[in-house]
């Protein structure tokens, strides 16, 4: 292809190709969500259908049974662990609904992580920002690793006014800057680290004061 034509045509391309990238990108967001709500489907039947609260002795082997049962039908993915996982977030995200809604912007990987947090209002508060920020799950890993929570001046708040905080960020679906500012009271372990995880709140005080 000659310069000469694709200058020509440049724009017919650049048209082209983000009909593509566009269509990619709804493709693997649609995937990324069947995917989820697959797992969260099993690990709810294995909860309620299979297990009903039986000793842990007996669930150990059901689990163990239905991942040599599935990888001999589908091959590898279907590990102990990983329906051990399924079971987990089934526990944790108890309501279809709410999963249904989570897993349309964050990926299986990042439930994963959320399951680990024993905290709900914490976890509410990862999920929220996570969510709205677009954090990808080495990012959301290094937030939670560095207790971006337990460092903001929300977390110092009541109980009913952080879940009153974080319905409002639900509904807005805007990051306030007052949500994410540091708490004056909490020492500094490394200045620059905790300066670089809240860059994106401080692009959120930026976009707020321009307003």
């Amino acid at each position: 292809m000659s310069n000469d034509l694709f200058k020509q045509d440049g724009v017919l391309f650049q048209e082209v190709k983000q009909i593509v990238d566009t269509a990619k990108q709804r493709a693997a967001i649609a995937i990324n969500k069947e995917i989820t709500l697959l797992y969260w489907q099993i690990g709810k039947l294995i909860q309620t259908e299979i297990l009903k609260g039986q000793r842990a002795e007996y669930g150990k082997q059901v689990i163990s049974s239905l991942s040599q049962y599935l990888t001999q039908l589908y091959g590898r993915g279907w590990s102990k662990r990983q329906l051990r996982y399924c079971i987990l977030v089934a526990e944790v995200f108890s309501n279809y609904e709410i999963v249904h809604t989570v897993c349309a912007k964050l990926s299986w990987s990042h439930l994963k992580l959320l399951i680990s947090i024993d905290d709900s209002l914490k976890r509410d508060f990862y999920i929220e920002v996570a969510q709205l920020e677009k954090w990808s799950v080495r990012q959301l890993q290094e937030r939670i690793n560095l207790m971006l929570f337990e460092r903001t001046a929300l977390s110092r708040k009541p109980e009913s006014t952080i879940r009153h905080d974080l319905t409002q960020l639900r509904q807005e679906q805007q990051v306030t800057p007052d949500l994410l500012l540091k708490d004056p009271y909490v020492l500094d372990v490394r200045r620059d680290t905790w300066n670089d995880i809240l860059g994106s709140a401080k692009n959120t005080l930026g976009r707020w004061c321009l307003s």
